[in-house]
């Protein structure tokens, strides 16, 4: 599986950046997703999962009612909508994907950068 992620940019504090992460090479849609961020000088950190079946899901409690996560099976896509953006979720997102949601992922994304400033 490879995935490649985009929607990365600079955005100003309170706006609103939507990440996409599409999957090629074999589909995920019988596959665990998540999305995770990498901050300067910090370790990496999970910020939101999605099972495939849409029945369960995780929110950092940081992003909790600010992010909401989804995905297209059929697209073989996953998104990560972030609102009310804080300079502190400024960092390098990546997505990634599981064999089943809540064990380790096996597969990731090359990361894009959100900056958001104050």
């Amino acid at each position: 599986v490879q995935l490649q992620a985009c929607g990365g940019g600079l955005v100003q504090a309170g706006g609103s950046l939507r990440l996409s992460c599409a999957a090629s090479g074999r589909g995920i849609s019988n596959r665990g997703v998540g999305w995770f961020r990498q901050a300067p000088g910090k370790e990496r950190e999970s910020v939101a999962a999605l099972s495939w079946s849409v029945g369960s899901t995780y929110y950092a409690d940081s992003v909790k009612g600010r992010f909401t996560i989804s995905r297209d099976n059929a697209k073989n896509t996953v998104s990560l909508l972030m609102n009310s953006l804080k300079p502190e979720d400024t960092a390098v997102y990546y997505c990634a994907v599981t064999p089943t949601y809540g064990t380790s992922y096996d597969y990731w994304g090359q990361g894009t950068l959100v900056t958001v400033s104050s």
